[in-house]
């Protein structure tokens, strides 16, 4: 299995690093390269998931009181730690601050494979929904996209392979749908399941990696993929992996009722 690059972002303290960012063998993809500002009005379900206070990934608003993230943004977190922040193009200041009453995390999680990778958080009250702050459309389980489909993915993550900086302002890039059989040439055998997606940009140089796990890979207003994993950020020959949200519809449908 490949090596994963990561960042260890500054939280609560050093003591309160949350365990995903503590490993150091298949870990996760997570911060937007080669994007640009976008305004939280173009991705009005977009959330900054917060851990004491501090942006740890992100996630999007499925409804006024469900939010969809990465499993390994919770893996081994407790409710109480974790709040989001909608409404805001700035992850640490604006919006709405609302607290998680309860972590919903795939049983099926693997944290070696990096497969079913999906939690449901439920909110201790609900969102104010309106322009800047809205529920993104799911697709049925049966949608699938081409190859060459073109994504927008959004997110808080550093902007250069290896920054520990994250940028206040929210940043968003396109890139297209890879197949499958091109990413598991890329990953080897065995490492992209049916719960994977992959996107990516011929030559590389557009991507998600740290700090935007958990986001939304949308098409259009569909969430197509959350972000999940990938071999470094942005590199030639490695497209970004997304957890497949068609393939794991049942669990929101089954946790949400949505």
């Amino acid at each position: 299995m490949k090596s994963i690059l990561f960042v260890v972002f500054l939280v609560a303290s050093a003591s309160a690093v949350p365990p995903f960012l503590r490993k150091n063998s298949l870990l996760p993809d997570g911060r937007i390269v080669g994007g640009s500002s976008i305004s939280i009005s173009s991705v009005p379900w977009q959330i900054s998931l917060q851990y004491y206070g501090s942006h740890i990934c992100g996630g999007s608003i499925i409804s006024a009181n469900y939010i969809v993230t990465a499993a390994h943004c919770t893996d081994g977190l407790t409710a109480g730690s974790l709040t989001v922040r909608a409404g805001t193009s700035t992850r640490g200041s604006g919006g709405q601050v609302v607290n998680v009453a309860r972590i919903n995390q795939n049983p099926s999680y693997n944290d070696r494979l990096i497969d079913y990778d999906i939690s449901v958080l439920q909110l201790s009250s609900s969102l104010s929904l309106g322009s800047s702050v809205a529920a993104v459309g799911l697709p049925s389980s049966s949608t699938s996209w081409s190859a060459g489909t073109s994504v927008l993915v959004t997110g808080w993550g550093t902007t250069t392979e290896g920054s520990s900086s994250l940028p206040s302002a929210l940043q968003g890039v396109n890139v297209q749908i890879v197949s499958q059989s091109t990413c598991s040439s890329a990953y080897g055998s065995g490492s992209i399941t049916d719960r994977m997606l992959c996107a990516g940009v011929t030559g590389g140089g557009k991507d998600a990696c740290q700090g935007d796990s958990g986001g939304p890979l949308v098409v259009g207003n569909v969430l197509a993929g959350i972000v999940s994993w990938g071999y470094g950020c942005a590199r030639n020959g490695y497209p970004g992996v997304y957890s497949n949200v068609p393939a794991l519809r049942s669990y929101i449908q089954q946790t949400a009722g949505i």
